[in-house]
This record gives C-alpha cells, structure tokens and sequence, in this order.
C-alpha cells in the first residue's frame, strides 16, 4: 500500500510587523541560542571593553540585547539603538538591561545624545541596510557619535562568491531538523536575501530578511567617506589572522 505523501503548509512570518517584529522577537534568542553561549560572546565583549578604555559604548541594531546586556554588566555605559519595539522589548524583560539606554530607530539616522569611545555592529547587520547610501550614512551616524580617536567596530560575513557554481546564485548557510536557512546573492545588485525556514507542526514558516553584502574594502571605503581610517582587521574577535579564506570579519575603525 503506497503512503500517502505528507503536505505542509508554508506560512510568511515576514508581514506588517516587520522582519524583526513580534514573531520573530518572541523566539529570536531560542533560535539563535548558539549565539548567546558564552563562548561566543566573550571575546567580543572583551574587545569592547577595552576598547570603551572607561568611556561609553554605542551598539548600533542593538536587538534583544546579546551583547550589549553582558557589556553593561562589566560596567560599561552602554546606549543603543533598534527599529524593531519588540526586539527593544525583549532587551528591557532582562536582568542586567536596566541601566541600558535603549531607543527606537534607524541606525543610519537615529542620534542618541552623548559621546561614545566605542559604537559597534555585529552579526552582520550592517547588511541589513539594503542600499549604499544607507550603509555610508551608517558610518557617518558612528562617526558623529564617537569621540576622536573613538572606534567603530563592525562584524559580518565575507560575500560568499566563491561558494557559487557559475550561473548558481544560492548559498546554504544552515540545516538542521527544524531548520534550514539559505543565502540568495544577486551578483549584479549586491542584493543578499536571508531565507530562514522553520518547521513545527506541519507547517513551515519562512522568514526572509532583504540584505545588500558589500566587501571589506567597500566598507573602508564607507569609513573613509565619514572620517574614519581602517585600524585592524582580524577573521574573528579572539584576533585571528584574516585571510582570503575568512568567512567573516572583524574590522576596527577609528575615527581621526
């Protein structure tokens, strides 16, 4: 007796609320738990510590609070900015966020008063600003931000190019039971589209995040533009070597 095929249901997340609204805050730090592990976080917020030298740090898209909640916990005065309320939601539920000057709005425009020896961007997100003129605004939004001789610290991933057969344009970034998530590259535009796919109960939720990826030295380029010079570049916040092998990036830029 044949089986009869099993049929899912594909659901948007994506829809009124924004790619980073209620659904996807309500699970953000569960699905990217990994992120969170100590291990992970450590050598970043060590980074920043030492790079507030005592002075406060700026975290642009400052989400639910991944590393700026460990940062403050150091001691450190840390403010920050987000356009998803929920995402700021979730970063005020948390022990330690208290003392966290955390405010709604674009990271290429939005200005938090006071000044900062350090602002950061992690996890890609500088990516998540879809056009050029947004991501050198960016840079010129931390750049108004930071003292002289104040750094801007950016991770994200290196475009990855050369994972594509002629022709081919998708990138599986992550598969696991309940989720897959895939990379979609448009070579002509730098268009980057992040397609998160989760399954529960039959059903299959996609989450797309539109990105623009821009490479290393275009983002110099950016920091040159607002006033910035490029200082260190490793392959990931415990300082390693970056090469042309990297998958990603940690750039230190100051501003002179």
């Amino acid at each position: 007796m044949r089986e009869r095929a099993a049929w899912v249901t594909l659901v948007y997340v994506a829809d009124g609320e924004g790619f980073f609204g209620e659904r996807v805050a309500a699970r953000y730090d569960e699905v990217s738990s990994d992120m969170f592990d100590t291990a992970v976080t450590g050598p970043a917020v060590d980074l920043l510590e030492k790079l507030a030298a005592g002075g406060a740090a700026l975290e642009f898209a400052i989400g639910t609070g991944r590393i700026a909640v460990p940062l403050a916990q150091r001691g450190i005065k840390v403010a920050g900015m987000d356009n998803s309320a929920a995402m700021l939601a979730k970063l005020r539920e948390k022990p330690g966020a208290e003392g966290i000057e955390a405010v709604e709005g674009d990271m290429a425009t939005t200005r938090i008063p006071g000044e900062f020896t350090v602002a950061y961007l992690v996890f890609n997100t500088i990516f998540n600003l879809t056009t050029q003129d947004a991501q050198v605004a960016c840079f010129e939004n931390a750049a108004a931000h930071l003292t002289t001789g104040g750094r801007f610290v950016i991770e994200t991933r290196v475009p990855e190019l050369q994972k594509l057969p002629l022709g081919q344009t998708i990138v599986n970034a992550r598969s696991e039971p309940n989720r897959i998530s895939n990379y979609v590259y448009d070579v002509v535009t730098q268009g980057l589209q992040a397609m998160h796919y989760y399954f529960e109960d039959g059903k299959v939720e996609a989450s797309p995040v539109p990105m623009r990826y821009a490479w290393p030295a275009e983002l110099d380029l950016m920091a040159r533009i607002a006033g910035m010079r490029l200082e260190y570049r490793w392959g990931g916040w415990l300082g390693e070597r970056f090469t042309a092998r990297s998958s990603s990036h940690v750039s230190v830029y100051v501003k002179t």
